[in-house]
């Protein structure tokens, strides 16, 4: 029987992180089915899932906890296997574009209004960079969501470009 793990980790980025990380993973008969990962701030961070036999976890988790000699955090959690695929995709894909001059709360503000509404954030990346023509700082966000089925898409929107409106950024939607 199989287990899975979903792990998150943080060290400081150097190269050699990911091998190590995967070096364990294959020791220990571990499968890598997919994550996201990331430099941030001199920091090399990611979430992780990993298919392992029942036999191996044990064996897996104390592997990659003691990783934290060697500078990388690892939280694991295991998870129970889902019947199928299709019952995480009920309802409708949107992506979320969001584009404005940084200010604190853009995130917490934009999220409120998406869970007000029961829209399921999937997927986040953001970032700051320097605006063009005036050197200004820009906060850009992308957000792959789920919509529950029964969702009045114009009123999320409404909502959503509302909040946007008093926070002086641009949100579109795209499906």
């Amino acid at each position: 029987m199989k287990r899975t793990l979903v792990m998150t980790l943080i060290g400081d980025d150097r190269p050699g992180l990911v091998e190590r990380l995967a070096s364990v993973v294959a020791t220990s008969g571990g499968n890598w089915l997919e994550s996201r990962m990331s430099h941030l701030a001199g920091k090399f961070a990611g979430i992780l899932r990993v298919e392992v036999s029942e036999n191996e976890a044990a064996d897996l988790s104390y592997r990659l906890r003691a990783l934290a000699s060697e500078g990388i955090r690892v939280n694991i959690e295991a998870c129970e296997p889902r019947a199928s695929a299709a019952g995480e995709t009920t309802g409708r894909a949107a992506v979320l574009d969001v584009v404005g001059q940084d200010r604190p709360g853009i995130v917490s503000q934009i999220s409120h209004a998406l869970a007000a509404r029961g829209a399921n954030v999937e997927e986040l990346h953001s970032e700051c960079v320097s605006a063009p023509m005036s050197g200004e700082i820009l906060f850009r966000a992308r957000v792959s969501l789920l919509l529950p089925a029964n969702l009045d898409l114009g009123a999320l929107r409404a909502e959503v470009e509302k909040v946007a409106a008093d926070l002086m950024v641009d949100a579109r939607f795209g499906e």
